[in-house]
């Protein structure tokens, strides 16, 4: 199925590795030119070398910055407008959890991990709208997480997740005027090389297996590659009905009838 991607232009929020990276080089492949954020600067050069040497893949760019500090979202999308003359997609990537008790939790940590996970797209996506009008439209992309749709993992993880599944709805209602469409898309546990499950696994006795056996149907986690070959049908123009739209991608892994 063709995509009609050619020539369009996306950002992607943490895209120098994981699920981020994995969404940046298949919209590449499809013909988007891409910019990517990250924070290290030996992980966006190597990022951007491997997207940028696939077959079809269209001009990339990296921008090196901390998402959640002040001013950078900003930064990011004038970068994406001086690299490329515009923005068609965004995808909000960047996330992260806290895995302590409330009582152990301090405001701060509330505070950060909502920043991460909720206040960076508010704020991305914001700034964002107003260059997409001037294209006729776009695609907002945030990745949430199965633990934003039903309880478990970290109690301020849950919660912000939660809060940007909510965000997405309500924005997708308040701009599909403007030809936006504004989407969630909802891992289960993936795997990937400096991901926490590499890390959780090799720290555990088992391996995890125990918790892999009961909470996996298809026996495995998931791939980022899995993820990012749905994200990239959800911001293209042949998903041009999918609009305030969850999607689930985990393998079964969730509880959830919806």
């Amino acid at each position: 199925m063709e995509l009609m991607l050619e020539d369009k232009v996306a950002m992607v929020t943490g895209g120098s590795r994981g699920i981020g990276f994995h969404i940046a080089r298949d919209l590449a492949a499809e013909g988007c030119h891409v910019i990517i954020s990250g924070r290290g600067e030996k992980d966006l050069k190597d990022a951007l070398d491997e997207i940028g040497n696939q077959k079809r893949s269209s001009r990339v760019a990296s921008f090196q910055g901390d998402m959640t500090e002040k001013g950078v979202a900003g930064k990011f999308i004038e970068a994406a407008v001086d690299f490329f003359g515009g923005v068609d997609i965004l995808v909000n990537n960047v996330g992260g959890g806290n895995p302590k008790t409330l009582i152990e939790t301090t405001d701060e940590d509330w505070s950060q991990v909502f920043e991460f996970n909720i206040f960076k797209a508010v704020r991305t996506s914001r700034l964002v709208i107003p260059e997409m009008k001037k294209r006729g439209g776009g695609s907002i992309l945030n990745v949430a997480s199965i633990y934003g749709r039903e309880s478990k993992g970290a109690m301020t993880y849950n919660a912000s997740k939660a809060a940007l599944i909510g965000f997405t709805k309500s924005l997708a209602k308040e701009i599909a005027k403007d030809n936006i469409r504004v989407n969630s898309i909802c891992p289960g546990g993936i795997l990937f090389p400096g991901g926490v499950w590499e890390r959780r696994i090799a720290e555990a006795p088992d391996n995890l297996q125990g918790y892999i056996d009961s909470d996996f149907p298809l026996g495995r986690f998931g791939r980022p590659e899995e993820v990012s070959a749905a994200a990239t049908l959800m911001v293209s123009p042949r998903a041009s009905l999918v609009h305030g739209a969850c999607w689930t991608v985990d393998g079964c892994q969730s509880r959830s009838n919806i």
